[in-house]
C-alpha cells in the first residue's frame, strides 16, 4: 500500500474511533445526567435487541404469570447491558485510535485497549501518544461504570414511590380493581366530591411518572412485584374513575379532580409520545371497534348500577353520560392501550 494512502487510512481510522468514543460518552451522559427527556438512539438499539429475545421467550410461555416472570427480568438485564455495550464500543474506538498512532498490530491494539479500559495494566509497552490514550481510556471506563452505579439508587427510589401508589390502589379499588369500586370507596362518607387530599396525592404521582419515565425510560419496563399489578393499569384506573365521576355522578365537579385528570392525561400521553413506535412493541390483537364499544357500554351500565347501589346520585340521561364518558376516555385511551402493549400489562377484567 502506498505510504500516503496508508497514512490517510490511519487518520480516517483514528478519527472514526474518536467519533465512536465521543458518541458513546454522549449517550451515557444524556442517559443519566441530562435532566430532560431525550431519545438516545444507542440505548434504544440496545433495549430493542434485548427486547426481541425476551419477546420470543414470552411467546413460548403458556400463561400470563409465566410471561410476567420472564418479562420481569427484561428491564434489569437491559439496564446492566448498557454499560457493557458502552465499554465495548469505547474499546473498539480506542483500538482504532491506538492503531492510528502506530501502537502495533490490530491484535496488540485491541489488547492494549482492553487492558486500559478495565485498568488491568497487563500491557505497558506504548509510546507517548499511546500513554495519553491509555490513561484517558481508563478514566472513561471508570466514569461509565460510575454513572450507572450512582444512578441505580435514583432509579429504584422512583420505582419504589411508584409502586406504593399502585399497591394502595389495589387496597381501595378491590381485586380485580374497578373504577366503580374505587369511586365507592371515595364515597365512604357520602361526599365523593370532597376527598381532595387523595386526588392531590394521585396528581403528584402522575407528575412524577411523567418526569421519571421520560428522563429514565427504562423505569417504564420495571414490573410491579405482584403479577396482577401495573403502573399503566393503575394510571388508567385513576383516570377511568375521574371520567366516571364527571360523566355519571350528578353534582359539582371538584377542581382538584379536574387537575388530577388533566395531569394524568398529560403524563400518559407524554410517555406515549416519548416511546411512540420507537420501542419495538408488537401490537396485540385487539377487539373490533364496534365490539369493544358494546363491551364498554355494558361495563359502563354495570358501573352505574354499582354506584347507585352505593348511594351515589347519578345523572338521569344515561346516553348523554355514556357519550361524555367516551369523550373523556378518548383523551387518554390511545396512550393507555399503547403503553399496556409496550409493557405487557395485565388485561383489565373489570367493568369500566
Amino acid at each position: 500500500m502506498p505510504p500516503l494512502l496508508f497514512l490517510l487510512l490511519r487518520i480516517i481510522t483514528g478519527l472514526g474511533g474518536a467519533v465512536l468514543v465521543v458518541t458513546t460518552l454522549s449517550a451515557a451522559v444524556r442517559s443519566f445526567v441530562l435532566p430532560r427527556n431525550e431519545v438516545v438512539r444507542l440505548n434504544v438499539w440496545v433495549f430493542m435487541g434485548i427486547r426481541v429475545v425476551f419477546d420470543f421467550a414470552a411467546k413460548l410461555a403458556n400463561s400470563y404469570e409465566r410471561r410476567d416472570k420472564i418479562m420481569a427480568h427484561y428491564a434489569p438485564v437491559a439496564l446492566v447491558a448498557l454499560p457493557v455495550c458502552w465499554e465495548a464500543l469505547v474499546s473498539v474506538g480506542y483500538t482504532g485510535m491506538y492503531w492510528a498512532v502506530g501502537e502495533g498490530t490490530w491484535l496488540h491494539c485491541y489488547q492494549l485497549s482492553g487492558s486500559s479500559l478495565l485498568t488491568l495494566g497487563t500491557i505497558d509497552d506504548f509510546s507517548l501518544f499511546g500513554g495519553i490514550l491509555t490513561y484517558s481510556e481508563a478514566t472513561l471506563g471508570l466514569l461509565l461504570l460510575t454513572l450507572l452505579l450512582s444512578y441505580l439508587p435514583t432509579i429504584y427510589q422512583a420505582f419504589s414511590r411508584r409502586e406504593v401508589t399502585v399497591a394502595l390502589l389495589e387496597l381501595r379499588a378491590g381485586t380485580p380493581p374497578t373504577a366503580a369500586c374505587l369511586l365507592g370507596w371515595l364515597n365512604h362518607d357520602g361526599s365523593v366530591q370532597n376527598d381532595d387530599q387523595q386526588w392531590a396525592a394521585w396528581e403528584q404521582w402522575f407528575v412524577e411518572i411523567e418526569e421519571s419515565h421520560t428522563s429514565l425510560p427504562i423505569l417504564s419496563f420495571f414490573r410491579s412485584p405482584q403479577p396482577g399489578r401495573s403502573w399503566v393499569m393503575a394510571g388508567g384506573l385513576i383516570l377511568d374513575t375521574a371520567a366516571l365521576l364527571f360523566a355519571a355522578v350528578d353534582g359539582p365537579h371538584p377542581r382538584q379532580v379536574e387537575i388530577t385528570f388533566k395531569a394524568g392525561c398529560l403524563a400518559l400521553n407524554r410517555v406515549y409520545r416519548f416511546f411512540d413506535n420507537k420501542a419495538g412493541a408488537e401490537p396485540t390483537d385487539l377487539l373490533p371497534a364496534e365490539h369493544d364499544e358494546e363491551l364498554r357500554r355494558a361495563d359502563f351500565d354495570e358501573a352505574c348500577r354499582l354506584l347507585a347501589d352505593k348511594g351515589l346520585r347519578l345523572c338521569e340521561d344515561r346516553a348523554a353520560a355514556w357519550a361524555h364518558y367516551r369523550e373523556l376516555r378518548g383523551r387518554y385511551r390511545t396512550a393507555l392501550e399503547f403503553l399496556a402493549r409496550l409493557t405487557m400489562a395485565p388485561a383489565r377484567q373489570t367493568a369500566v
